[in-house]
């Protein structure tokens, strides 16, 4: 008994400190999972189960100030992430088809980590994204693939800089630090009022762009499989199947919500053409 514990002790020491990144483990919420597991419990018992009951005999909260003051930080915060990114990606030492993580002494290191960890912080933030809908009681718009993509992405933030930050996953930041300041851009002129609303014909390249940047991650990735440079396959297997999983989502989403509707709207048109010629 007494070795299966250390056994359990030995393999919980080496998964959670001696295989975390030097550069990243003195940083809060880094390296012990269940703090990062914990937040996201909440995250979904809230979002899914308290916050509709509590609010279901409550009106919608007016957040409006609110969420234009939090659409302005994610924009800001979103376009400084990619500015460093675009440092570190558009540099002589990565190489896109492999990259490896940089040594922890390195000046790179020192510039990219910090800048990993303000992601990580980010997809939590985005949590609210959801909360406003909540207390909002705009409900409808908290679906399965709105409340798997926030719970992914922090796991997948958290493991990338607990154990590899830097390299060829700064790719994925970067590509999605600029969607996100595109995404809330849009979503603080939606909140501006109805006058507003003719600049918002773009609603549906959203979801495209989202589509577009996992296909990016697809196309890096596939290709990295074949060369080695130090940076994990496990991972970059990892990164292949979670950007084919939310290809597959938003997919789907943009099917039933744009391609789907003007289907049937060209059936409906088309029956009411041949009822009107039967009339005739």
């Amino acid at each position: 008994m007494a070795s299966v514990v250390e056994y359990l002790h030995d393999g919980y020491k080496y998964l959670f400190e001696d295989l975390v990144h030097p550069l990243s483990k003195d940083y809060f919420l880094v390296s012990h999972p269940l703090k990062i597991i914990s937040i996201l419990v909440a995250y979904n018992f809230f979002c899914l189960k308290l916050g509709p009951w509590f609010m279901k005999d409550r009106k919608p909260y007016d957040l409006k100030n609110v969420i234009k003051i939090y659409n302005i930080f994610q924009i800001l915060v979103s376009l400084y992430m990619f500015y460093v990114g675009s440092v570190y990606v558009f540099n002589k030492d990565f190489d896109f088809r492999c990259t490896p993580v940089d040594d922890p002494t390195s000046e790179r290191a020192a510039m990219i980590v910090p800048n990993i960890y303000l992601f990580f912080m980010v997809k939590l933030i985005d949590l609210l994204d959801t909360v406003f809908f909540v207390l909002r009681k705009s409900f409808r718009q908290i679906t399965p693939l709105h409340i798997y993509h926030h719970t992914m992405m922090p796991l997948v933030a958290w493991f990338g800089l607990t154990y590899f930050p830097g390299g060829q996953g700064v790719l994925i930041g970067h590509v999605n630090a600029l969607v996100h300041a595109i995404m809330y851009s849009y979503y603080l002129i939606a909140g501006l009022g109805e006058e507003y609303k003719k600049f918002l014909w773009w609603k549906k390249y959203l979801t495209m762009l989202q589509l577009v940047q996992f296909s990016i991650f697809i196309v890096q990735g596939i290709p990295s499989l074949f060369y080695e440079c130090g940076f994990p396959t496990i991972l970059k297997i990892l990164i292949l199947i979670n950007a084919a999983t939310f290809i597959n989502l938003f997919g789907r989403f943009y099917y039933n919500c744009y391609v789907k509707p003007n289907k049937i709207n060209g059936v409906q048109n088309g029956n009411s053409i041949v009822k009107t010629v039967k009339v005739h």
